[in-house]
């Protein structure tokens, strides 16, 4: 399934149906009067989170989406049927933007949550309602209301525990793939990952997802390289891994530079809980390791890490600490959520 996580839609909701004008007229019956019945109600426009989903495909080749007016009145006092609505599905984690890209109407963030995109419109009064003592054979009644016709964004952020963050082939996917049953595509070149991937890790127990997104380079918040429009799915991350590729020519100013695009991205990324580990270890000798391990924690004013993701040293360390920031972050949600259910009088 092609990853897709941006898309432009067209909605329109379902106009009412008009009201009727009628009159009783039956054989025998001496006495008839207005019996015009109310149009039917337009079809509402919903979008929804459901499960199974993790990209925005479906609106690859369909972007229009029109819910169905409502039936006019009739005679006889009968009204008209309603118009039926039509429902987005969405992945758990998307966004809905208006047309200029940048207002966020709701964060659709958890399974089953909806929101309304587009009310139908009422349906028109048929003339039995304007019957009154002092005007017993109205000849008025409404048209229906027309329907809401907009245009959004969808922008999908994925929901993961962990962002893995780094320079173009710093050992992403390749840590990726060791540590989850995730495949992503591994090769010697840069920009190998031209998407993001999902893989669930296990560490004593606790469950986590790591996110893997395409590599940053410094200027990528102008627009270099594949820009920075992958960041905004580690924006709702518990925790960043940083990989530091060991057999760089400037390790330290590559770690700089990625800090760098952090900042200058925003969204919080630059001020969330952040492992930084040293990659490629089992490429460069003792000597070399401490070294770098020194002059990094140095520069980042911060504990360093050091693995291997081809031969595994230092793996299960990292992702331990790892789960220990996201534990953390877990007890800290849990208790805010007890503190906002608590009684208050």
């Amino acid at each position: 399934m092609k990853f897709l996580d941006l898309a432009k839609v067209y909605v329109r909701s379902g106009a009412g149906g008009t009201g009727c004008l009628s009159f009783r007229r039956e054989k025998f019956i001496e006495y008839g009067g207005p019996d015009g019945g109310d149009g039917g109600k337009g079809g509402d426009v919903w979008v929804e989170a459901v499960d199974g989903l993790n990209t925005l495909i479906d609106f690859r080749y369909r972007q229009h989406f029109f819910a169905k007016n409502g039936q006019g009145g009739m005679g006889r006092q009968r009204t008209g049927k309603n118009g039926s609505d039509i429902l987005l599905r969405v992945p758990a984690g998307t966004e809905i933007l208006e047309e200029d890209g940048r207002t966020v109407l709701v964060d659709l963030a958890r399974i089953g949550q909806r929101f309304l995109l587009a009310k139908g419109g009422n349906g028109g009064f048929g003339n039995l309602r304007f019957k009154s003592a002092v005007n017993q054979a109205p000849r008025r009644f409404n048209m229906g209301q027309q329907g809401v016709e907009r245009t959004v964004w969808l922008r999908l952020k994925l929901i993961a525990d962990v962002g893995l963050l780094g320079l173009p082939n710093a050992g992403k996917s390749t840590l990726l793939s060791a540590t989850s049953n995730a495949r992503p595509k591994i090769a010697e070149y840069p920009f190998t990952t031209l998407h993001p991937n999902l893989g669930v890790v296990t560490v004593d127990g606790l469950e986590f997802v790591l996110a893997d997104i395409p590599g940053l380079i410094e200027g990528a918040h102008e627009g270099r390289g594949l820009g920075d429009r992958f960041l905004g799915h580690i924006e709702r991350c518990s925790a960043l891994l940083h990989l530091v590729d060991g057999t760089a020519t400037e390790p330290l100013e590559d770690c700089l530079a990625l800090i760098r695009e952090l900042d200058a991205y925003g969204g919080g990324l630059a001020r969330k809980p952040r492992v930084t580990a040293l990659n490629k270890i089992d490429a460069l000798d003792h000597a070399r390791i401490a070294g770098l391990i020194a002059e990094l924690e140095t520069v980042i004013d911060g504990p360093v890490m050091g693995l291997s993701g081809v031969s595994g040293q230092g793996v299960e360390e990292v992702m331990r600490a790892l789960a220990a920031e996201i534990g953390e972050c877990r007890s800290s949600a849990g208790r805010e959520a007890e503190e906002h259910r608590a009684w208050h009088p």
